[in-house]
């Protein structure tokens, strides 16, 4: 899938690296359940897992997001597509230098709208740590409704911690735009 500055495709093997550094940077991981450093041969587990997947099968398939015309990975975007094939879950990481400068916002909505106007789906969800409000701000932004706020819902890196629930239906989709 492409989009004005990206390009979303299947994981490869030459992506272990950038994804074994950006998934070890604590501040990137810092949300996510995973502990760093990722080792070298966890990395390659996961991205050999990663380019085995189906898209269009039920089940996590994870986007490897790249800057279009380079080979330079910054992020990935994961969908969980439900047992029903009507509704799926998304997540996202993005390496820290690339945060802030809409990549994960523009590779978030071209998933969304491959979801919600190519597959049909119904309805695409979303969850995250109470605390990261940048992703808050990104599912809002793409048009996710926060749905709720479960307090102390995870056990995460020793503590708990307050998940927030976001959703978006296909009759949201696209949403209104200011145009003002």
């Amino acid at each position: 899938m492409l989009t004005e500055r990206l390009e979303l495709r299947r994981f490869r093997g030459d992506d272990v690296a950038v994804f074994c550094a950006y998934r070890s940077d604590p501040e990137v991981a810092r949300y996510q359940p995973w502990e760093t450093p990722l080792s070298t041969v966890d990395a390659c587990e996961l991205v050999d897992e990663f380019a085995g997947l189906d898209p269009d099968a039920p089940g996590w398939f994870q986007y490897a997001v790249e800057l279009r015309g380079t080979d330079a990975l910054i992020g990935d975007v994961g969908v969980n597509l439900h047992e029903n094939r009507m509704q799926a879950e998304i997540g996202f990481t993005f390496a820290r230098e690339h945060q802030g400068r809409g990549y994960a916002t523009e590779a978030v909505s071209r998933v969304v709208d491959h979801l919600l106007v190519s597959q049909g789906l119904r309805r695409v969800s979303a969850e995250c740590d109470a605390r990261n409000t940048a992703s808050a701000r990104l599912l809002e932004r793409v048009g996710f409704r926060r749905e709720g706020h479960r307090p102390e819902f995870t056990w995460i890196k020793g503590e708990w911690t307050d998940d927030l629930l976001f959703g978006l239906l296909a009759r949201d989709w696209p949403p209104a735009r200011n145009t003002a």
